[in-house]
Formats: structure tokens, C-alpha cells, sequence
């Protein structure tokens, strides 16, 4: 660390914890502090400002979260570049990391931290669409969003959802929104009700579902669980203890192990949630073949919220996503959106409707699905003798970690040698305890061989833990 930075604490700054923060950040905006300078450790800088040590830690932490500090074991805390982007800054799906630097003629930094779509011709297409739509628009482009101009894109969806068994089904019944987690967090505003309700999620789920639940001032909850998805019993004892008013579940695709929720254990889950009266959110964003088992929707039509998109199928470019109410529940959840959006640009929904209408959309898709196969396969080979769930249709792979690694511990490595996974950390709620695990997605916007040559860094990684002894 240079010379320059003298830190104080600030006044007006509520607790310590957060005058440290401000004081820290005023020094990286005045540039007294500079990327890679080293923080005093925490006992020092304590000392120096009459405050505690758990003070200092827990202001080094919330800036480390941040990605504004990086935390290095056994090296200190220094301050990060303005690019460096932490594993835990892209806590949903999002993935906008560059990956252009090369070694012998492959690219060297990959990252997996989510799902990649290969190029198939769905982008052509879409420039087609948009070049179509500008010149004609269907919707206009001096109207504010209407359920009758929304009309053709609703229709779209449900041809789009032909063969899913959701029950009855009618296009006023498809609301639109900007993707999926637009739709969790319209569903979760429609459902919830109280000053402080509670969500009750999968203990390892996609975290977006608690992000969304705590922007509503929700409590969360996690439910115990098994390779076959909410144990029954641990469902029962939460809505016991907690007065829960839904249950976000994952049950065709499961993020982040990639398991599916057989009938027989929906058909309990259902049973449970009609007992004490409670919603049921259905996240299928995943999916990319056939539904293996009814939705919740069908299965229990009076309490079943459905939602997904098409950002793991066709592009998250275009934020298109929708979410379905239960069966006589969809005027809530579209005055739900017109209160919050209004609805959709009207070209993009224009765009979505001639998209998910046209002929070629469903050999676009099944081409996509061919092609993340080759990606897993390929990473089957490769980490095969490691504990490792996967499926062909899914395009993310879950490892269990040997003995000698911890989940942290081998992301950071990872990262070392050019490769981002994603730890379990970020799949469990604050207070829970993680497995030794991480989720790698498939990133088909690199070659094949950049996408190997990463997975094979990973399997040295394995075969080779840390040989450190604490004392």
C-alpha cells in the first residue's frame, strides 16, 4: 500500500463498520488508494483508529464483496483493479466477461460461470426480425404497450410451450415480462402479502429466487433436500415452523445440480402445499428438451406459478420471458406488470412474436441443444472420474469436490489458471452450510478446444489439491 491514504474514521456514518467502508472508498476516489495497493491487515488498521478488529473485518468484507477489495489467503487485502469482477457480483445468471486473451491458439481465460448459447443461426435470424420490424412495425412505435398489441406475442408463447403440461391454457393467461427473473419477482409481488411474509426455497436453488424474495422484505427459508429434489417431510416440518405463503422450486432442471423432482415426490409436494394452504413457483428456465413429469400447475391448478424464458434456449439478449398464473389467478399477475412496466416495448415483443412463431424456430433450438451435448460430453470425458452429476439436455455440470479442496479455495485456483466456475456458496442462503461443490456452466461462445483445454486445467486442479496443514 502507498504512502498516501491516512485512514480516519468518517462522521455521519451510522456504525464503525461503516466509516471504515466510506473512509476506504474516499481514498480509492481520490486515488490516494490504487489498484493493487495492500490494506493494512486488520488488527493494525484497528489499533490505528481505536476501533475493534471485527469492525475492520466486516468492513474489508463488505467492500470484498463488492469486488471493490480482493482478499487473497495468506497475502493480505488489496484494492482491486476496476475490472475485477468477483464470482459473487454476478449473483444471478449474468455473464458479460470478455474472453479474448490467447495461449497457443486457444483462448486462455474462460468463463463458466454461466451458460454460454452457441451461435446457430438464431442470431442471423434476429437481425432478420429486427430489420423486419423496423421497417413495419406491427405495434407501432408512438403507442404505449396494450394487452391487444402484447396479443401476437402471448400467442407466440403458447405455441412455444406446445407439449409442456401446464393444464389449461389460453394466451390471456401468458403474461410477458423482461425474462425470468423479471417473472420470479412479478410472481413473488403478486403472492406475497405482510410486513415481513416468508419464502421457503430449495437449500441448495438458484439465487435468484432469494435475491428476489429479499428485495421484497421477505424472510427466506431453506427446505432440506436430496438428488430427487424437496424431501417431503422437511417441507411439512418448515410449514410447521414458519408461516410461508410459497414454495420456489426448481423441479425439471434444477440449478445448480442439474436434478430432476420425479412425479411421485411432486405429487407428495403438492399434497403438502394444499394441506397448509400455500403457493407453489415453478422455475423451468432451464429446460431444453421435453418435460419428464407434469408442472405444479397441473398437478395443483389452484396454486401452481409458472415461469421461464428464453435466454437459455434461443438468446438472453433479448429479455424475453413470461410468467403463468394459476388456473383464474392471471388478473393479478397482469395488473401485477402493468402497474410495474406497463408491459414490453412494443418492438421487442414484436419481435418476440415473429421469433418464437417462425418456422425455423424449432430446429434453431434443437441445434442449440445439440451443441451444448457436444460440450458436455466433452467435459464427461474429461472430469469423469470425479463425482460429478450431469445431463445431456442441461447445460451446466455440478462437481463434488475431493478430499483436499474446499469450494472457495478451488474457484480462486481456478480463476488462477484462467478459468471462473461458480462456488456452492452462492447457491445456499447467508447462514447455511455449503457442500464442497461448484457448478460449471457450458460456454459454447468459445471453440470447443478453449472450452477442453479450460476443463483439463480444472482436472489438474483436482489431481492436485493443496498440500497445507493448519495449526
Amino acid at each position: 500500500m502507498g504512502t498516501i491514504w491516512q485512514p480516519m474514521l468518517i462522521d455521519g456514518q451510522g456504525p464503525k463498520y461503516q466509516s471504515v467502508v466510506s473512509s476506504i472508498r474516499q481514498g480509492i476516489e481520490a486515488g490516494d488508494l490504487k489498484p493493487g495497493d495492500k490494506l493494512p491487515p486488520v488488527r493494525d488498521l484497528a489499533w490505528k483508529l481505536s476501533i475493534t478488529p471485527g469492525t475492520v473485518a466486516r468492513a474489508y468484507t463488505i467492500l470484498t464483496d463488492e469486488g471493490i477489495l480482493n482478499a487473497e489467503v495468506g497475502r493480505g487485502t488489496f484494492v482491486a483493479p476496476p475490472h475485477h469482477t468477483r464470482v459473487s457480483d454476478a449473483p444471478i445468471e449474468i455473464d458479460v466477461v470478455p474472453h479474448d486473451a490467447e495461449e497457443d491458439g486457444e483462448q486462455y481465460n474462460v468463463s463458466l460461470f454461466s451458460p454460454h448459447l452457441p451461435c446457430v443461426g438464431q442470431d442471423k435470424l434476429i437481425r432478420q426480425l429486427m430489420v423486419q420490424v423496423a421497417e413495419d412495425p406491427p405495434s407501432g412505435v408512438m403507442h404505449y404497450p396494450s394487452r391487444a398489441g402484447a396479443r401476437p406475442a402471448r400467442r407466440a408463447v403458447l405455441r412455444w410451450l406446445e407439449g409442456t403440461p401446464l393444464g389449461p391454457l389460453g394466451d390471456k393467461d401468458i403474461v410477458l415480462c423482461h425474462g425470468g427473473q423479471n417473472a420470479v419477482l412479478m410472481v413473488l409481488q403478486s403472492i406475497l402479502e405482510g410486513r415481513r411474509p416468508t419464502v421457503l426455497i430449495e437449500e441448495l436453488a438458484y439465487p435468484g429466487f432469494r435475491r428476489a424474495a429479499e428485495m421484497l422484505r421477505a424472510d427466506v427459508v431453506p427446505v432440506a433436500m436430496d438428488a430427487n429434489g424437496i424431501l417431503p417431510d422437511a417441507f411439512e416440518q418448515a410449514m410447521r415452523s414458519h408461516d410461508a405463503q410459497v414454495l420456489c422450486t426448481s423441479p425439471e432442471v434444477h440449478n445448480p445440480t442439474g436434478g430432476f423432482t420425479p412425479l411421485a415426490r411432486r405429487e407428495e409436494i403438492a399434497r403438502i402445499a394444499r394441506k397448509y394452504d400455500v403457493q407453489i413457483l415453478e422455475d423451468d428456465c432451464y429446460r431444453m428438451g421435453v418435460n419428464r413429469a407434469p408442472s405444479y400447475r397441473m398437478l395443483a391448478p389452484e396454486r401452481g406459478w409458472y415461469v421461464s424464458s428464453i435466454a437459455k434456449t434461443v438468446t438472453p439478449a433479448l429479455r424475453f420471458g413470461f410468467a403463468i398464473a394459476p388456473e383464474g389467478k392471471w388478473s393479478v399477475l397482469r395488473r401485477n406488470a402493468e402497474h410495474s412496466f406497463f408491459g414490453l416495448a412494443t418492438p421487442m415483443s414484436d419481435v418476440a412474436a415473429l421469433l418464437l412463431m417462425h418456422p425455423q424456430i424449432d430446429t434453431l433450438t434443437e441445434e442449440t441443444r445439440r451443441a451444448f451435448n457436444i460440450y458436455v460430453q466433452s467435459a464427461v470425458n474429461i472430469l469423469g472420474g470425479y463425482d460429478l452429476s450431469w445431463r445431456e439436455d442441461v447445460p451446466f455440470l455440478w462437481l463434488r469436490l475431493p478430499m483436499g479442496w474446499r469450494a472457495g479455495a478451488f474457484c480462486q485456483a481456478a480463476e488462477a489458471v484462467g478459468v471462473q466456475i461458480r462456488s456452492a456458496e452462492e447457491f445456499v442462503c447467508r447462514d447455511a452450510r455449503a457442500p464442497h461443490a461448484v457448478r460449471m456452466a457450458v460456454n459454447a461462445g468459445v471453440s470447443l478446444g478453449s472450452f477442453e483445454a479450460a476443463i483439463t486445467r480444472l482436472c489438474q486442479l483436482l489431481d492436485n489439491p493443496p498440500e497445507q496443514i493448519s495449526v
